[in-house]
């Protein structure tokens, strides 16, 4: 993280910090020790060409920046409310022990370290909140699902929704508060921000993003933006805002706050917007019970294909985002479909830097032969569109409701396990089809087991991780991949197509039956890492587990915009 974005962050953090729980000191890792931890990201300058930009848009694209680096304090103040002060204090620390732990803490945005089962490195910090900062300190899950279901239908639906945190009145009662108000001070400045640059950019359905997002930072009502963001179609490509649920452990409710800002690649968009024509074909293929397939899948499956800028908040801590599927507002995805953006540059740092490598380790001698980007470029794809695709809106005990409800914190990682397993499902029909080349058969299989082993490392207590540990220890039980005697693994072809439609039906038809006990029983008695695959992931030791960005091209546009002979009116 640049200095410019450490001023601005101080600065911010400074009107709020909480005071950091104290904890009986034990043992924390020194200065050498965390440079060896923070090592296993492997430092990735991350540049995009903007030659072709014009001068407003360019200075437009600054303004988007300057706008989504606040989204940083405020993931910082949703993970936990002592961040700020610990942050601050890391700030004053000049030693080489303080400049780690700063360095370790701004990778992993908080004081745990996300690969080591969110330990905490840092003396005076609890164990990681399971809650996150969006319920009352000192209550428990009971009494605030208890308060929930007490409450009528209406009050229900705004305390499990994205938008709200939960704290107690001045009476000591659970009350809502809208994030509006929650975070005002960054969200309004974001939203002045946000007009400026529509202000500058000639591009109608960026000022169409821009301004309706603008809006709704301040009224929490994000219904408008998020049509407004699927509509989106500019050679800026920003999503700012809150939207993942992963930091809410107990319920899964809650958007943590992130943006990613890339620039559109026109050329690669353009050859994987095909696939958009072919989701509701796969979706009435679905190998479960029809009844769970959706007729009719939202009309809007827009995919982007872009170079990462920047990101930040939830969007940027620890292991990397390849891709995202949004919005999760699911009003928007039944009436609309969802939409997927590809972060081509991120990717290949990520192939280049982690997936071969590992696979050296990992793979058999013939089956690294297999290991082809583009098979995991297309597979991630096929990851982001399957989200859209299954059960989403559900009835449970007469109930509509929807699977992330349902499930609950169990919803994450079978959500990512789904994505994954029916992405392979669905290039393999797509092959028979022939959508896709069938030549991608002698590749995908391989390459996705070779990226098992890259996600297993992000941990077990991780939704993409436990999802992955789910499935691998099932093309294990049904013979689809083997242990070899050297303890490499391989695929086993003829038993993988039956392997993969078996695992889809079966998490798709507990998403379908909103079944919670059976999906916690499930990731509790395969989401585990077993000996064999133990033993790889100790001879990874010295390979990189994911990338580090510095967003060089991003540091160079708000030195423009906060530069002293700038427009006055920019923020500094």
């Amino acid at each position: 993280m640049n200095r410019t974005l450490l001023s601005l962050l101080g600065a911010v953090l400074l009107s709020g910090s909480a005071v950091a729980e104290e904890k009986a000191p034990t043992s924390f890792p020194d200065a050498a020790e965390l440079q060896r931890l923070t090592a296993r990201f492997a430092p990735v300058e991350l540049r995009v060409d903007l030659k072709a930009l014009p001068d407003n848009e360019r200075r437009a694209l600054g303004r988007i920046v300057q706008a989504s680096q606040l989204m940083d304090a405020l993931f910082l103040r949703q993970r936990w409310a002592g961040s700020e002060t610990v942050l601050l204090n890391l700030l004053r620390d000049e030693s080489p022990l303080g400049r780690a732990r700063l360095h370790a803490f701004l990778l992993d945005k908080g004081p745990w370290n996300s690969l080591d089962e969110g330990r905490p490195f840092l003396p005076g910090v609890p164990p990681k909140p399971e809650a996150g900062n969006f319920y009352p300190a000192g209550s428990t899950k009971a009494e605030v699902e208890a308060w929930i279901k007490a409450l009528p239908e209406a009050q229900q639906k705004e305390a499990t929704g994205f938008y709200t945190t939960i704290r107690k009145g001045t009476d000591g009662k659970f009350i809502t508060v809208p994030y509006s108000v929650e975070y005002q001070g960054e969200l309004a400045l974001a939203a002045s921000l946000f007009r400026e640059a529509a202000a500058l950019t000639k591009q109608p359905t960026l000022k169409a993003f821009l301004t309706s997002r603008a809006d709704a930072f301040l009224s929490n009502d994000y219904y408008a933006s998020e049509v407004a963001w699927m509509k989106l179609d500019a050679s800026i490509e920003p999503t700012v805002g809150p939207y993942e649920v992963y930091e809410d452990g107990w319920f899964n409710y809650k958007a943590a706050f992130e943006a990613f800002v890339g620039l559109r690649d026109e050329a690669e968009t353009g050859k994987l917007s095909k696939f958009s024509d072919h989701l509701q074909e796969l979706e009435s293929n679905l190998p479960i019970d029809p009844k769970l397939r959706n007729p009719k899948i939202g009309a809007l499956a827009p995919i982007r294909v872009v170079n990462s800028l920047f990101s930040s908040g939830d969007a940027n801590r620890g292991v990397q985002t390849a891709a995202y599927n949004l919005p999760n507002d699911e009003r928007v995805t039944e009436a609309m479909g969802s939409k997927r953006v590809m972060l081509k540059n991120v990717q290949e740092a990520k192939f280049e830097r982690v997936l071969v490598p590992i696979s050296k380790v990992a793979l058999s001698a013939k089956d690294q032969k297999d290991v082809a980007f583009d098979a995991f470029f297309t597979h991630i794809l096929m990851h982001e569109l399957m989200h859209g695709l299954g059960p989403h809106n559900i009835t449970v005990g007469g109930k509509a409701t929807t699977v992330r409800q349902a499930l609950q914190v169990a919803s994450s990682a079978l959500e990512e396990a789904k994505a994954d397993i029916s992405g392979l499902w669905a290039l393999q029909r797509l092959m028979d089809t022939g959508v896709i080349d069938k030549s991608m058969g002698r590749t995908m299989y391989t390459t996705f087991l070779a990226s098992a082993f890259r996600s297993i490392r992000f941990g077990t207590d991780e939704a993409h991780g436990k999802g992955v540990a789910l499935q691998l220890n099932h093309f294990l039980d049904t013979g689809a991949v083997k242990v070899n005697a050297d303890g490499t693994f391989s695929v086993v072809p003829e038993k993988m197509r039956q392997s993969v439609a078996s695992l889809t039906k079966q998490l798709m038809e507990i998403q379908g039956r909103g079944d919670r006990k059976a999906a916690e029983a499930l990731l509790a008695k395969m989401g585990v890492v077993r000996p064999p695959v133990r033993k790889v992931l100790e001879r990874l030791k010295d390979v990189p587990v994911d990338i580090a960005p510095h967003y060089v091209t991003a540091d160079e546009l708000v030195r423009e915009a906060t530069a002293p002979a700038a427009d006055a009116g920019v923020r500094k």
